[in-house]
């Protein structure tokens, strides 16, 4: 048996797009799921009883459904409800909507370790919930879950690959199209393999730069 890579690799401006694209979903889901679970994290651990209820439905239902059952309800269930969007949104709010569901669970550990007497002190000096809860509360609890929040992160980048059951031009969309062209699929999928493995350390060791000066501070 014969490989040939270089069929593969002469469609980099394919594979290029694909990764763009990975990236892309993947930095707009990061943002706007993290901004997610950190509201519903405080939901969780400070909001009332019936908040607390529609927020724990929500985590419960998307970490015990499988992400492309997600994907192909928001895409294909919701048109029948008179809700059409394009594949590339469905995705956006796919993605969103479960790694915001397990970001809420990781947060609130760190929400939840973090001592009642340094809360007290914070009210002591008359800091607003929203500023106790902001300044004092978030900043140290993100930096204890950090780590797992990278790796939820990066399992919703990976993730992403069942997009590109709805043609959303991705790397795995990019590696199925090259297979269909040059018949060489073992070399497809092994050329993108190594890719989603070089964005996986490439995407961690950039949020373990940007962690300590961006979100919680050394």
């Amino acid at each position: 048996m014969s490989f040939d890579f270089w069929a593969v690799l002469a469609e980099w401006p394919l594979l290029l797009k694909g990764v763009a694209w990975t990236l892309g979903l993947t930095a707009i889901a990061t943002v706007l799921g993290m901004a997610v679970g950190v509201a519903c994290a405080w939901a969780r651990a400070w909001g009332p009883g019936w908040l607390k209820w529609i927020v724990g439905t929500y985590v419960e239902l998307i970490r015990n459904t499988p992400f492309i059952v997600q994907l192909f309800f928001i895409f294909f269930g919701l048109p029948a409800a008179g809700v059409k969007l394009t594949p590339e949104a469905a995705s956006i709010i796919a993605m969103v909507l479960n790694l915001g569901a397990y970001a809420t669970e990781i947060v609130r550990a760190g929400i939840e370790a973090t001592p009642k007497g340094q809360i007290e002190a914070a009210v002591s000096l008359a800091l607003t919930r929203a500023q106790v809860f902001l300044r004092v509360v978030l900043p140290p609890a993100m930096k204890k879950v950090w780590p797992a929040m990278v790796s939820q992160i990066i399992i919703v980048m990976l993730g992403s690959a069942v997009c590109s059951q709805i043609s959303v031009e991705d790397l795995s969309y990019a590696a199925n199209l090259i297979q269909s062209r040059n018949f060489r699929a073992f070399e497809a999928f092994i050329v993108a393999t190594l890719v989603y493995l070089g964005l996986s350390i490439a995407v961690r060791r950039l949020f373990d730069w940007a962690g300590p000066r961006f979100f919680f501070g050394r």
